[in-house]
């Protein structure tokens, strides 16, 4: 269905409905269809994101997280036009006859419709489930109609590594959070397993005395300038140092292996010893110096669907994050 300058919210719960008669209708003389949501999840996308990677991913998501998608599709221009449509992801869990289907709606407006948008997608909401807002695109995030639609949800998750500049994009984020939104960045999400290594090291107490006596971290990274997760981790490692009673400097150094974004060595020293150090290795693997011990471990594959499952386990604001981007953006910036 679709209209030059508005959707009907009403037409598309309509729509809906039909397509939950339809699909039982389908099911008849099996198992059936069994309807599952625990949550509406909106995302804003440019026309131009590949439609194919982000059904993907979706599907992907709906196995852990089951919810109402709404998708929301973005082409520049300064004409007013919205159109919409309904239809279902369904999948089999193994060993059952049973289909899961949830529902997805994908809507596509202009630039010049995005103030239009707020009253069709509340209505869209299943109620008393939280609202997600997954932005993959830097430009909607800044335009300020945007605003409007991410105050429907509980939370807006953007991927500050699509921002361009790390500094001027800790700086956005940290004024949008002062400013009340609750986010996440899946910038922070990738470096959930770095953290937990370093977690893994101090787990030793005769390690954990070590830690007030750093003065130095030196973080390396593979870009021309520090990714906003090289910011990310040196706050996190900062904040963990002071609350031990000691200060460091921190030190960002570029890498010259492939420039694809990553970090590729952490290393916490006190003088000219080596304290702890996370070195990117071959393959999904990092080595681990502690002391005289080296060891690898292992550092999965990271994906927009593993990034976005972590994300969606915490639908309501997540402190460490909160304090982690206050932190780097003073870190950045200052």
């Amino acid at each position: 269905m679709s209209a030059a300058g508005t959707i009907s919210p009403d037409k598309i719960l309509h729509d809906m409905a039909e397509l939950w008669v339809t699909l039982g209708k389908q099911g008849e003389g099996e198992a059936g269809v069994l309807r599952a949501c625990s949550m509406t999840l909106a995302v804003a996308a440019e026309e131009a994101d590949d439609p194919q990677g982000i059904g993907e991913t979706l599907a992907a998501l709906m196995q852990e997280h089951p919810s109402r998608a709404i998708v929301i599709r973005v082409e520049g221009g300064a004409e007013r036009s919205l159109s919409a449509r309904v239809f279902s992801q369904c999948w089999m869990p193994f060993g059952q006859r049973k289909q899961i289907c949830c529902e997805q709606i994908e809507i596509t407006a202009s630039d010049a419709s995005l103030p239009d948008l707020p009253p069709v997608v509340v209505p869209l909401r299943v109620p008393d489930l939280p609202v997600m807002l997954w932005c993959r695109s830097a430009r909607l995030f800044r335009l300020a109609a945007f605003a409007d639609l991410a105050a429907i949800a509980q939370k807006t998750i953007v991927d500050s590594a699509e921002f361009g500049n790390a500094r001027a994009a800790l700086g956005e984020l940290s004024g949008a959070a002062a400013a009340g939104r609750v986010l996440a960045d899946l910038a922070w999400t990738r470096l959930t397993r770095w953290r937990e290594l370093i977690a893994q090291v101090f787990e030793n107490r005769g390690q954990v005395a070590k830690v007030p006596a750093v003065s130095d971290i030196l973080i390396t990274y593979r870009a021309a300038e520090p990714p906003t997760t090289a910011f990310y981790f040196a706050a996190w490692l900062l904040d963990g140092i002071g609350k031990l009673g000691g200060h460091a400097r921190v030190e960002f150094k570029p890498d010259s292996g492939e420039q694809n974004g990553r970090l590729s060595l952490v290393e916490m020293r006190a003088g000219g010893e080596t304290i702890a150090s996370i070195a990117l290795a071959d393959g999904p693997a990092a080595d681990v110096q502690t002391g005289d011990l080296m060891y690898k471990a292992l550092l999965p594959a990271l994906t927009d669907c593993s990034l976005m499952r972590e994300e969606l386990a915490i639908p309501g604001r997540d402190a460490g994050f909160d304090g982690a981007l206050a932190a780097a953006a003073r870190l950045a910036l200052g």
